[in-house]
């Protein structure tokens, strides 16, 4: 969507709910993803990508426009709704990678579901290397998570995380450091 007609829905948005209605079906599938990613969890998952559009459409009226894709505030919210379970949880982000596969399966006509567990239970090397990630510190896997899994330009995760770009490919850099040396 370009970032005009975005502005234009964002502005009827806050006048009209029905209008998040268009955000959240172009974002849904990106943001479940990305938390998906994240957590390696199915149903934490859907709570958290509900938690996320709940607090966006809740606080829409807070939004203000910057030229800036509303993803990015979407994924911001995501990260600190992520962030913010495991600190409640009092854990550290790292999920048991070797249970995944074994995910039982939904009930559900929910195609976004299944697809998300067949992509779990298909990618055995991304599992693999996840369990790496998964031991960064909370910063580290968000900007390796938006760099490599959802394919963000560093100018993207800059809007996202409101940082500059050096700052960006610095914790990038640090953070490939830190996994070259987890994975050997």
């Amino acid at each position: 969507m370009d970032l005009d007609k975005e502005k234009e829905i964002i502005k009827k948005a806050k006048q009209d709910p029905e209008f998040f209605g268009l955000l959240y079906d172009e974002y849904y599938k990106a943001i479940f993803g990305y938390i998906l990613r994240r957590t390696a969890d199915v149903d934490l998952t859907q709570d958290l990508t509900s938690q996320t559009f709940f607090k966006a459409l809740k606080n829409l009226w807070k939004f203000q426009w910057q030229n800036v894709p509303f993803s990015a505030w979407l994924y911001r919210i995501a990260i600190n709704e992520i962030n913010s379970f495991y600190r409640k949880k009092n854990r550290l982000i790292r999920v048991d990678f070797d249970k995944i596969p074994e995910i039982p399966s939904i009930n559900t006509s929910d195609e976004e579901i299944k697809t998300a567990e067949k992509e779990l239970e298909d990618k055995k090397e991304f599992i693999k290397i996840r369990k790496s990630i998964s031991r960064l510190n909370p910063l580290y896997q968000t900007v390796i998570s938006l760099r490599f899994f959802e394919n963000k330009k560093i100018s993207e995760i800059s809007q996202i995380l409101k940082k500059s770009e050096g700052t960006i490919k610095s914790q990038i850099h640090r953070a490939l450091e830190d996994l070259k040396e987890l994975v050997e």
